[in-house]
């Protein structure tokens, strides 16, 4: 049993058992694999929102698997138990996320195997970019002990929290005057786009050059190409290249890229809702202390409120320094649940 060059122990799984990639036909399987071990986007339990199949599908069949090694683990009656993706992020980097469905039998040799089976994927990936060494980055919700067992009998360390925190939006958010305009010198324009939809690429680079440079001294901060960036981004089927946005501050007469955010959709809530997600927000330091965030975060809330959208979520550093949870807490936001960065790192033996 392999994927991609990558073999699964002969004796990994229990008689009877099968692990292949995953195909077209496994998409609707996967989708509720998927939602059985995880919560909704909002914070509310599994099962209660409709499932999430284009992202499923995305990462199955679409320009997502491109990046992608995947096995689906079968019982011997050929359902699907679990399924594991290791993702090529970036030259040092791989995602590793195995879901186990909950009270499947034997399912703690399945996970053991299958984080094996990650182990030496990442260091194919790794070797592939010839670098010497890559962090597989894992995670869990805080409240699931099964998970964090399995991660920890794995090798891996905890090493950060994160809170998954959601606002609701009120439709009169949508009117011009019902959220605080940005102070003097501030400025928040969407990222501009050609007659086709598509954005202007200088634009995209402002937004890449800025989140770098912000990020540059936060946890766990890498370096990421702009191709990789721009790739990865659009490979989330529920990415909008018109959720972008730019804010512009004045330095000493002169106009300046102050801050950046990226924004996407939400999947529907139990009550058929969409909301919207802030992906990435960075304040360059040349901005700081001029209420850029509040600006984007303003901005981001009264775009939601047009497009008839109940709420935006995002995920905050727990652990941080810069204390970016108070900030959201004074604009309304609310933990729905924590969930945590598991890390550990391999050799590729070049």
């Amino acid at each position: 049993m392999s994927t991609l060059g990558v073999p699964l122990d002969a004796d990994a799984l229990p008689p009877g058992w099968t692990a292949r990639p995953p195909g077209d036909a496994d998409v609707a399987t996967l989708t509720l694999l998927r939602e059985a071990t995880r919560r909704a986007p909002d914070g509310a339990p599994a099962g209660t929102a409709p499932a999430d199949t284009s992202t499923v599908e995305a990462v199955v069949v679409g320009p997502a698997s491109w990046t992608r090694r995947q096995l689906l683990v079968t019982d011997p009656d050929r359902a699907a138990v679990a399924w594991a993706v290791v993702h090529d992020r970036a030259a040092g980097r791989t995602e590793v996320e195995v879901m186990v469905l909950p009270g499947a039998e034997h399912a703690d040799r399945i996970a053991a195997a299958l984080f094996r089976w990650a182990e030496a994927a990442g260091r194919v990936v790794a070797a592939l970019r010839r670098v010497p060494s890559t962090q597989l980055d894992s995670g869990s919700r805080a409240d699931d002990a099964r998970q964090r067992g399995w991660l920890a009998e794995a090798g891996y360390a905890c090493v950060r929290t994160w809170l998954q925190m959601s606002r609701p939006v009120d439709p009169s958010e949508a009117a011009p005057d019902a959220l605080p305009g940005a102070r003097p010198g501030v400025t928040v324009r969407r990222v501009r786009a050609h007659d086709n939809g598509l954005p202007v690429a200088e634009d995209l680079h402002l937004v890449h050059q800025v989140l770098e440079e912000s990020f540059a001294d936060h946890f766990n901060s890498y370096r990421e190409g702009f191709a990789e960036f721009v790739v990865r981004l659009q490979e989330d089927p529920w990415h909008r290249w018109d959720h972008w946005w730019i804010a512009l501050v004045d330095v000493d007469g002169t106009e300046q890229v102050g801050g950046a955010l990226i924004s996407s959709v939400l999947p529907p809530d139990a009550g058929g809702r969409y909301g919207s997600y802030v992906d990435y927000i960075g304040v360059h330091r040349r901005a700081r202390g001029r209420g850029v965030a509040k600006a984007l975060l303003h901005t981001v809330i009264a775009d939601a409120a047009r497009r008839d959208r109940n709420r935006v979520g995002l995920e905050v550093d727990a652990d941080s320094e810069t204390g970016a949870d108070g900030l959201y807490l004074s604009l309304g936001w609310r933990t729905g649940y924590r969930t945590e960065s598991w890390h550990r790192y391999v050799e590729t033996g070049r």
